[in-house]
Order: C-alpha cells, then sequence, then structure tokens
C-alpha cells in the first residue's frame, strides 16, 4: 500500500539528496546509509524521480529516475539524484559552483497500473490531466512524463504527443496505434 511520506521523512529525503550530489561532485566518499536509522517508509522499497532545475529561471538541469522500485527508498532518492546531476544526457553534468542555484524535487512513485483503451479518443478520455504520469511502450520505444509536466504542455493530446516524440516516434502514433500505456501518481515535494 502507498503510504504518503510524512514532512520529517522528506526533509530527509532532501538533505540525502543534497548532500550526495554535493559529495559525489566534491569527490568525497558517500558516507553509508544504516537502514534501521530511518523510518519504515525510507526502508520500504520505492521508486523515484529526482529532477534537478535552476532556482530563478527554473530551467530544467536533469531528471532520473525508476518507473519501478528495486531497492530501498533512501538509496532509490541517493543513485538519482547523483545520475540526475551527473548522467542525464540532455544536459551538461551539473558542477560543484552550481549546486547553490540548483533546487531539488522528489517525486515518489506509486505502481504503475496498466491503461485498457480501444482508441486514441478514448485514451484520451481515460487520462487524468494533472494527475496522472504516463508511460507508453510501443516494441523497444518507452518514455514517461511525470505528472507534473502536465502544466507545461496545455492539452492531453500535446502531452501524448510529446511523449511520443520523447520515446522516438511520430507525433501522433497515439492516435494511429494503440500503444501500450501505464499510469501512475506522484507525492512530490521540494525544498
Amino acid at each position: 500500500m502507498f503510504e504518503f511520506l510524512g514532512i520529517n521523512d522528506q526533509k530527509i529525503l532532501l538533505n540525502i539528496a543534497r548532500s550526495s550530489i554535493i559529495n559525489h561532485l566534491a569527490g568525497v566518499s558517500q558516507e553509508p546509509i544504516l537502514l534501521s536509522n530511518y523510518s519504515e517508509n525510507l526502508q520500504a522499497l520505492g521508486a523515484s524521480f529526482v529532477t534537478l532545475t535552476t532556482f530563478t529561471s527554473h530551467r530544467l538541469r536533469g531528471c532520473i529516475g525508476a518507473l519501478e522500485a528495486y531497492q530501498p527508498l533512501i538509496l532509490d532518492v541517493r543513485q538519482h539524484a547523483i545520475s540526475a546531476a551527473t548522467e542525464d544526457y540532455r544536459f551538461r553534468p551539473i558542477d560543484l559552483a552550481e549546486m547553490d542555484r540548483i533546487r531539488i524535487e522528489i517525486s515518489r512513485l506509486t505502481p504503475t497500473q496498466k491503461l485498457e483503451y480501444d482508441n486514441g479518443e478514448e485514451l484520451l478520455l481515460k487520462l487524468f490531466p494533472g494527475k496522472d504520469g504516463v508511460v507508453l511502450s510501443d516494441g523497444y520505444h518507452r518514455a514517461t512524463f511525470l505528472p507534473q509536466v502536465w502544466e507545461k504542455v496545455g492539452t492531453t493530446e500535446s502531452f501524448l504527443g510529446q511523449l511520443c516524440l520523447k520515446m522516438g516516434v511520430d507525433y501522433d502514433l497515439w492516435r494511429k496505434k494503440k500503444l501500450d500505456v501505464s499510469t501512475y501518481q506522484v507525492q512530490e515535494f521540494s525544498e
């Protein structure tokens, strides 16, 4: 069952994310995380995305995560924080001097649910803008948008079109072909 994290757990994860990035960029060894020192929610398997933006312009600087839970949430956040800062191929790696201008946002994902639909028009009706994160798959092509992306793209048609482009297929493939679609929700929190 998905249990929302309290403020204390949110602060712990944000602190772990920031300190892990800074230590990595400074070449300092990461302190081991002793799971028993943390709440059950942070010890439990969890899937997360870590998004890095600039404080002033809110420009995206990195976003990495996992759709499926495979490790304790606190370790998942640490790993994705470092990866978002250094491995997002869309951006140059963040440097240590830049960290005081970086805002960290964490999205904790619910398990994905396969969405059944018959055609593109029905798909439009089954999605909940602003609430659903969406995973589109077609063979080897796969991409996701977090629920927060709805704010940036406007319509459901545009959301699906941009997601198709992200996965490397035609903008309107979602209208022409029945794709595998899954949805999820997130608990989002930031500095």
